[in-house]
């Protein structure tokens, strides 16, 4: 399975010490260089975020035409991550802003943020709960999830 990411998933999941999450659903993770730029960004600010592990691997996206038409709506981290995807024909690509999925389901692709990880995360047996990690994600890392979009991920791992 091929899977490309943004920096919005991996940047929380590390921010609260479950970046491993993701190596358990998936054994690999593509990213292009971008989004190592933005990670190491933010390293190099005030809130430590560990270096990305041998399992996310860098790759550069080689579609310029593409991905110069992306960036102009788009940050370079979701431009990039998105024409990555669409050139290696990815499984999934893992976003979280609302223009960057729509972008990238008219492109063909099928995306899934970080609550759907947790969801899938939960169905598959790699958490036993929830509630405990996204209210971790919402107090350490500063994700914004609205109450409603809280409740509804909530009640449907049943918790």
């Amino acid at each position: 399975m091929i899977v490309v990411s943004n920096t919005s998933p991996l940047l929380n999941l590390a921010l609260v010490g479950k970046l491993d999450l993701l190596e358990q659903l998936f054994e690999k993770v593509l990213v292009p260089d971008a989004v190592v730029s933005e990670m190491a960004a933010f390293a190099s600010g005030a809130r430590a975020v560990p270096t990305l592990p041998a399992w996310i691997e860098r790759r550069r996206v080689t579609n310029r035409a593409l991905l110069d038409s992306l960036s102009l709506d788009l940050d370079a981290g979701e431009a990039e991550a998105i024409a990555l995807a669409v050139e290696l024909e990815a499984n999934l690509i893992l976003l979280d802003e609302k223009l960057a999925r729509r972008v990238a389901t008219r492109l063909g692709l099928n995306c899934v943020g970080l609550l759907g990880i947790l969801v899938e995360a939960k169905r598959r047996g790699s958490l036993v709960s929830v509630k405990p990690l996204l209210d971790a994600l919402v107090t350490q890392a500063g994700f914004w999830v609205g109450h409603d979009l809280y409740a509804r991920v909530l009640s449907e791992v049943s918790e």
